[in-house]
């Protein structure tokens, strides 16, 4: 069941009277409200899960989304967003003040109820499937408040988005630190590259598109249309990059990564399967494809699935890299719970030369028609038709045959 209630929201229910104190709180910004101060209540089921990612590729349309995500990322909101969510109830703060994450002002500005900071206890109290009632920032499961959270409105997030921008500058020398310290740890990634495995494409002299879920890569593959149908590159889709080329029409010839959010629907397109596996041996991705029993191709490295994925291509002999929303900023690193850039830092360095970032291609050049240029083009070809036309030995005839007619008529 899935509605928005009309019922008194200040009232709890009869043989709840006495949560009515326990429904003030204080929420992330230490304000104090009250049951009077809540809207218009909200009910549907739930679905519950600490990772965003999972958690959208099962949450209908009109549910409540569940989720212990510290600081929402611009492409988990797109997702709650795109996935028509009911309300969302956070565990955790969704915008910390660490740096300034826009993905709660996504899913505000979508008319979707934001419940925030509602604590950790909330993912256990809550089953998957139960109806979850939502009364402003309290969360009643079964007629029993079992949550207290901070409704967020635009104007809140905007003010505590303010506030982060302001303390960018500690976060920034952080991010440096780490960066530079991993540096020192994965500098062979430039002195001595990688031992890259075999595979079944060719590389050599070849066009290759590294293709992440990042920001703006529908846009991107969009504006990239031509060159892809003219080039024919090898499309490599680094785990959910493999969905993103799938939703544009293109199969992937590789996929690498850690396979934990592609679909069963990528894996199992053909494409080559190369498992990112780690110094310490573990492979996270290779579980998942043994219990389908799909074969695929270990590759041990040091950094992101991103960045290997673009030292396969470069150590491979590719004549040219065009990656399509990898990450490139801190607060696109601080958005994927990185620290530091250095693996990415240090693979661009290595792959610069044959490296062309399409981020923003789409916004590059945008094709407008005036109506001008269309009036001229019509008024030019109507030009051409008659011209071919009176130098034509068929029309001469015509008009001659016209002309003594009219010579005979008079």
């Amino acid at each position: 069941m899935t509605s928005w209630l009309t019922d008194d929201t200040t009232g709890l229910g009869s043989s709840h009277a006495g949560d009515r104190d326990s429904a003030r709180g204080r929420g992330s910004h230490g304000s104090a409200y009250s049951t009077e101060d809540l809207g218009v209540p909200y009910e549907a089921p739930a679905r519950v899960d600490s990772r965003t990612k999972d958690l959208l590729m099962r949450v209908r349309p009109g549910e409540v989304a569940v989720i212990d995500h510290e600081d929402i990322d611009r492409l988990s909101a797109e997702g709650l967003v795109r996935a028509k969510v009911g309300a969302v109830v956070n565990a955790a703060q969704s915008i910390s003040g660490r740096y300034p994450n826009m993905g709660p002002l996504l899913v505000a500005a979508a008319g979707i109820p934001l419940v925030d900071d509602c604590g950790s206890r909330v993912m256990e109290a809550i089953e998957e499937g139960q109806d979850v009632r939502i009364v402003g920032g309290v969360v009643f499961v079964g007629g029993r408040a079992v949550a207290h959270g901070h409704v967020q409105t635009l104007d809140s997030l905007e003010s505590r988005l303010e506030e982060a921008k302001h303390l960018i500058g500690s976060e920034l020398e952080k991010f440096a630190e780490n960066t530079l310290a991993y540096m020192r740890e994965e500098r062979e990634l430039v002195l001595e590259g990688v031992r890259v495995p075999e595979t079944r494409h060719e590389f050599e002299g070849r066009h290759v598109m590294v293709v992440v879920r990042g920001y703006d890569y529908r846009q991107d593959l969009q504006a990239l249309t031509s060159y892809i149908r003219d080039v024919r590159p090898i499309l490599i889709g680094v785990d959910g990059g493999a969905d993103a080329l799938l939703e544009l029409g293109y199969d992937p010839d590789v996929i690498i990564g850690d396979f934990d959010s592609v679909s069963n629907q990528a894996i199992t397109c053909g494409a080559e399967l190369i498992v990112h596996t780690y110094e310490d041996g573990r492979a996270p991705g290779a579980g998942r494809l043994e219990d389908l029993g799909l074969e695929y191709v270990p590759f041990q490295a040091k950094g992101t699935s991103e960045d290997i994925a673009m030292l396969l291509a470069y150590e491979k002999g590719a004549e040219l890299i065009v990656a399509v929303g990898t990450h490139a900023s801190m607060v696109e690193f601080l958005d994927k719970g990185r620290s530091g850039m250095a693996s990415t830092f240090l693979t661009r360095l290595r792959v610069g030369p044959v490296l062309v970032d399409a981020k923003g291609v789409n916004k590059l050049y945008g094709v407008r028609l005036r109506k001008r240029d269309v009036v001229l083009l019509i008024l030019a070809a109507l030009f051409t038709m008659l011209l071919v036309i009176s130098i034509s030995e068929s029309f001469q005839l015509f008009l001659k045959g016209i002309w003594i007619q009219l010579t005979s008529l008079f």
